[in-house]
């Protein structure tokens, strides 16, 4: 009887895993495909656009810049320069300093040459203490507003810059990003083209740029990554933004926009109740609480992408760093799944709740738990001798196998796409990372991941965690 037991046990485990590893798997290979038809797709429509005459058309969207800074005294003055600099006909950008404990503030105002102004807005949503409102007194940065409040995190700093924005539409982006000078032009094309929908946010892709030279607060010359540890996180930014949110995205089943970059309609964001301050994926949940509005009150809507790299930021370049990241990427996403749970297979939601929640459920929150269990599992059989270690050695290559595979059409898209790494030896690189990815950083993941679950169940760790950064580097001058 005992021995039926493990008999079943070993069984069920052999093909529960195999059936979900290949699930998963064949899912990836979908999107890579859907995705990889979507833009080249994009790019043949565009690629004769002439995206600079729309800078004086009257229907031109006005949109505020949202930029949250806590501690980013390194890279302030150089991004908010990028900022300014922007193509954009009807441009606002409010930097609000969250209570920073370094001189992120001061250097702001030495550099812009800030005065603190009585400033008039409206507390639509409720936020922590603001200290004051600065402005230019030089007219060519007549643009730029610095909010100073008490620290109160990301999603907080973001209602305030709401509050006392004026546009139709806001862009939450991180200030240590490098945005491409026609970015906003190529964002709010979905906006002008589509008259049938309402278009309550667009994304774009964020590519990172350690080891690049940046002047000025512009991109001069793209590099791979010479650590590891970022080069590993290029290769995670090629599947995630270029292939997995550009298919989403086609079925209107987009859950996240990136934090740091994307536009919402900040009529439907108020509406929503703006940024929600109690969790730490704060970017995931608005985005997924807009869905819910506009289906619950059943109006045509859209979240939309731009399938191009628009936005340029600096990756976390030791695995300390990277560790907290992931940790509150887990914590996060397991509180908007667990805050929308009602979305669940509910026909109600459409494409959500069918494909886009179990989807997340499954392949993002549950797949370091198969991964860790299935180990163990396995070790003990094998050390009661009732291991298939030929099913084991064909489940190993299969995986490994097919996580190159989507790997390399990951660098393959790109290549054939914007062919952003001009360098024979960039190319190189990354094949050599994508090969050693899954033994030498992928058990990395699953243990962050793993350390997140934890983390949220005990509630020993609610914070973002430090996140220091190096700065870009700059090329001097002649």
């Amino acid at each position: 009887m005992i021995w039926d037991i493990v008999d079943f046990l070993v069984d069920f485990f052999e093909f529960g895993v195999f059936f979900y590893c290949t699930g998963i798997l064949v899912s990836y290979w979908v999107i890579s495909v859907v995705s990889y038809h979507v833009v080249r797709a994009y790019i043949k429509e565009t690629e004769k656009e002439r995206f600079d005459e729309l800078m004086g058309s009257p229907f031109l969207p006005s949109i505020s810049i949202i930029a949250p800074a806590y501690n980013e005294s390194v890279t302030i003055v150089d991004n908010i320069r990028s900022l300014l600099s922007l193509h954009y006909g009807k441009l606002e950008v409010i930097v609000v300093n969250d209570g920073s404990k370094d001189d992120t503030l001061q250097r702001a105002i030495d550099a812009y040459d800030l005065e603190k102004v009585d400033w008039f807005y409206d507390m639509q949503v409720d936020t922590k203490n603001v200290r004051g409102v600065y402005k230019s007194k030089n007219p060519s940065f007549s643009k730029l507003i610095v909010v100073d409040k008490e620290n109160g995190g990301k999603a907080d700093a973001i209602n305030v810059g709401i509050n006392v924005s004026s546009s139709t539409y806001f862009a939450c982006i991180d200030v240590d990003c490098i945005i491409e000078q026609d970015a906003f032009l190529k964002m709010v094309r979905p906006i002008m083209r589509n008259t049938k929908e309402r278009i309550v946010a667009v994304g774009g892709i964020v590519w990172l740029t350690n080891d690049s030279i940046v002047k000025q607060g512009k991109l001069i010359d793209l590099k791979m990554p010479k650590k590891f540890v970022p080069r590993m996180q290029v290769l995670e930014y090629f599947r995630a933004f270029l292939l997995g949110r550009t298919a989403w995205s086609k079925f209107n089943g987009l859950l996240l926009i990136s934090g740091a970059f994307g536009i919402f309609d900040r009529e439907i964001v108020l509406e929503a109740g703006g940024y929600d301050h109690k969790t730490v994926g704060e970017d995931m949940e608005l985005v997924m609480r807009m869905h819910a509005l506009m289906r619950e009150k059943k109006r045509p809507y859209r979240v939309s992408y731009i399938p191009e790299p628009l936005c340029w930021t600096e990756a976390p370049a030791d695995y300390k760093i990277l560790g907290r990241q992931r940790n509150r990427w887990t914590r996060g996403t397991i509180e908007c799944l667990l805050f929308h749970k009602k979305m669940f297979l509910n026909r109600k939601y459409g494409v959500l709740g069918l494909l886009s929640y179990p989807y997340w459920l499954l392949a993002e929150w549950l797949a370091p738990f198969v991964e860790f269990l299935g180990l163990i599992f396995f070790f003990i059989m094998a050390l009661f001798g009732l291991a298939n270690w030929e099913f084991f050695f064909y489940m190993v290559l299969l995986v490994y196998s097919m996580a190159i595979s989507i790997s390399a059409f990951a660098i393959f898209t790109q290549e054939r796409t914007y062919s952003s790494y001009k360098r024979i030896g960039d190319l190189m690189m990354i094949f050599y990372t994508a090969m050693i990815e899954a033994v030498v950083y992928h058990p990395r993941t699953v243990l962050w991941s793993l350390r997140g679950n934890r983390d949220f169940a005990t509630g020993s760790n609610k914070g973002w965690g430090e996140m220091t950064r190096a700065g870009f580097a700059k090329k001097p001058d002649a």
